[in-house]
């Protein structure tokens, strides 16, 4: 009952159109002031004890290493790389916005800040060279995506946060599944490309390509002193954001000198907003967590689901569809604050891996960002294009089924989330 109250409340505030984080807050104050014995007090105390922990100042500097990386002209420097290693191959402008994307997600963390990065630079430069603007942005808009699966990743930060799971593995789990998805989207690309006979690129020379490498080298070198550090256990994945975010702005104002120091503060500042919302949705969510907690309403919720005969299989084709349908009208941080306590006991329960369950909530994240009503990447990619929603939503099609067999793969085939934290150490056999 206690469920159908809570639960019944956070959407008809949601429904009126209030912000998910005031709506999470305002549920658990009317529920704990009006039917609950629970010291107000406690709830401004559970604020500040709720986001001490240190994994959760990932997420600024990994925010703040995105925006300088994308007011630097990394972007632009790893589109002309990547362009250059397939733009002979059909569809090969197409080819190397996927490649970019990729490349660029492994250094900022972030779905929008990859569709802008990339987008802004790539979509302008297809459609120069007589790609359908349609198709440009159908590969731009779901590429972008790989953003919070190719490590580092600010969603699996919140993930771990809610779960605590180690952010370490799960970064490393991303790793695999995030370079299949590249490789599947790129087959997308190429298929399509090469049906409709769209346009390619002149052959770069070996030369050229080293020299489109050495330009890049210094925003690449991110991954590995990301990636590198958490491997060789030479600092936390929190360190591991600092030392980007410092990276980061080396090279963009002394390597690059994209940015001036002028322009320095302008950044601090645009990082700070963005982060100022993500730590108070979380906050609120922390709240919500532990209302559910003391309702005992996610091991409840577990025992029930348990008790009706539901194996693994079923559980995660349940989850799914939640997930994706929570996609339609929430955004990622706030679906993973929401729902991972409270599904996230019955997985365990069922005896499913933390850190695969947590990849698998990702990719229905990746999903959820590239369709309507509230896909975050189709906005911006949107703006980007100048198109409209529907027509966005009609150009991302082949690849929204791509990443839907994806997501069926990686739920359930746990091996290919598993695979390389098992080899390091990092979970058990």
């Amino acid at each position: 009952m206690s469920a159908v109250i809570i639960f019944t409340l956070l959407l008809l505030l949601m429904l009126t159109g209030m912000p998910i984080s005031i709506s999470l807050g305002l549920t658990v104050l009317t529920f704990l002031y009006t039917m609950t014995t629970v010291p107000i007090e406690s709830v401004a105390l559970k604020l500040f004890t709720g986001i001490e922990k240190f994994e959760i100042m990932a997420i600024p500097f990994f925010i703040l290493a995105g925006n300088f990386l994308t007011h630097g002209g990394v972007a632009r420097r790893m589109i002309r790389f990547a362009t250059s290693m397939v733009g002979h191959l059909h569809g090969g402008l197409g080819l190397g916005g996927v490649l970019a994307c990729a490349l660029f997600a492994a250094v900022s963390g972030s779905s929008p800040a990859t569709v802008v990065a990339i987008g802004s630079i790539l979509l302008p430069a297809m459609v120069k060279a007589g790609f359908p603007k349609r198709f440009g942005a159908g590969v731009i808009t779901t590429s972008g995506a790989l953003g919070i699966l190719i490590p580092p990743s600010i969603v699996m930060v919140m993930y771990s946060v809610s779960t605590n799971t180690s952010v370490g593995a799960l970064f490393i789990a991303g790793v695999i599944p995030g370079i299949v998805l590249a490789l599947l989207l790129g087959f997308t690309t190429w298929y399509r490309a090469r049906k409709f006979d769209y346009p390619r690129q002149p052959k770069a020379s070996w030369k050229e390509r080293l020299v489109a490498l050495r330009e890049s080298i210094w925003g690449l070198l991110l991954i590995f002193i990301v990636m590198g550090g958490i491997y060789t256990g030479l600092f936390t994945p929190t360190e591991a954001a600092a030392m980007s975010a410092v990276w980061a702005f080396i090279a963009a104002v002394f390597i690059y000198k994209d940015l001036s120091l002028r322009d320095v503060p302008r950044v601090l500042l645009a990082s700070a907003n963005m982060s100022a919302m993500l730590l108070y949705i979380i906050t609120n969510a922390v709240l919500f967590s532990f209302l559910m907690t003391h309702e005992n309403i996610p091991q409840a919720m577990a025992d029930a689901m348990i008790g009706t005969g539901v194996g693994v299989i079923g559980f995660l084709l349940i989850a799914n569809v939640l997930l994706l349908a929570a996609g339609n009208f929430m955004e990622p941080s706030s679906i993973v604050l929401i729902l991972a306590p409270i599904l996230f006991p019955i997985a365990i329960k069922l005896g499913i891996d933390p850190v695969h369950f947590g990849i698998i909530m990702v990719v229905n994240m990746e999903v959820g960002m590239c369709h309507p009503p509230v896909g975050l990447n189709l906005y911006v990619a949107s703006g980007i294009a100048k198109m409209g929603i529907t027509e966005l939503t009609i150009a991302t099609w082949p690849w929204l089924v791509t990443m839907l067999v994806f997501l069926a793969l990686v739920t359930y085939w746990p091996t290919l989330s598993l695979v390389l934290p098992r080899a390091l150490g990092m979970v058990g056999g």
